[in-house]
């Protein structure tokens, strides 16, 4: 699970670098004479530079374990994402500072850029879990645990676990560190959503077993070929969630 310790160890030798790249990112926001320098068949390339120090070039993800991949992910669940994050309803400093100053119309332009972007997935990394940690967190994925009041995540994040739009996200191509993080950050209340919270609901229903299960499993599977999210309204989600039209 994650912890303080992580915390530190990612956040030290990258705040400066954050705050450096952050600098650079709102002043070619703000200049027109900037964005007019920059030759780039999509302006925008030019304004997510101090997203891709962390995120990748193309949205892809970096081999740090807690920067995720954003391309291909519905706009509207980046979109969220970034009013959680300047709103403090997600935490972490980074990402707090580079969107403090950022109005909604601009939030909207990265989500809908990086949605955009689909660079081929990574082959997964190998785990070290047994079979048996493997087997449950296949279990919880594609068939939950109606005893103790778990939806499979399949059931909203769809059986390829490409997502559903407009903001439901895939679970494809992410570190199991990054899994496990964010399902703890869900279940303590670091990170929120729009109420009801599907995912704190799901989250504080998952023993600590479970969360090593779910991520070890996830972070194993190959992307599938065709990682495009389901398009709204595909499936009846098993729950109210604020992110999402019922």
């Amino acid at each position: 699970m994650f912890n303080q310790r992580s915390h530190r160890r990612i956040f030290r030798p990258l705040l400066a670098t954050m705050l450096a790249s952050g600098a650079v990112f709102f002043a070619a926001v703000q200049s027109s004479s900037a964005q007019t320098a920059v030759k780039a068949q999509d302006p925008m390339a030019a304004h997510v530079q101090a997203c891709a120090a962390c995120h990748g070039a193309q949205g892809e993800g970096t081999q740090n374990d807690y920067f995720p991949r954003l391309a291909g992910k519905p706009a509207g669940y980046l979109y969220n994402q970034l009013v959680n994050f300047r709103e403090g309803h997600r935490k972490y400093p980074p990402m707090n500072y580079l969107t403090t100053y950022m109005g909604d119309d601009f939030l909207h332009q990265i989500a809908d850029y990086y949605a955009g972007l689909h660079p081929a997935y990574p082959a997964p990394g190998k785990t070290q879990a047994s079979s048996d940690v493997l087997a449950r967190g296949q279990d919880l994925v594609l068939h939950g645990d109606a005893a103790n009041g778990v939806p499979a995540c399949a059931a909203c994040h769809g059986a390829a676990l490409s997502g559903m739009q407009p903001a439901i996200p895939g679970l494809v191509g992410l570190h199991s560190d990054y899994i496990s993080a964010q399902l703890g950050a869900w279940r303590s209340g670091n990170r929120q959503g729009m109420a009801p919270d599907c995912m704190h609901t799901v989250a504080t229903h998952l023993t600590d077993a479970d969360v090593n299960a779910v991520a070890s499993w996830l972070s194993a599977q190959t992307a599938p070929q065709n990682a495009t999210p389901l398009a709204a309204g595909s499936q009846k989600l098993p729950l109210a969630c604020g992110s999402e039209p019922q």
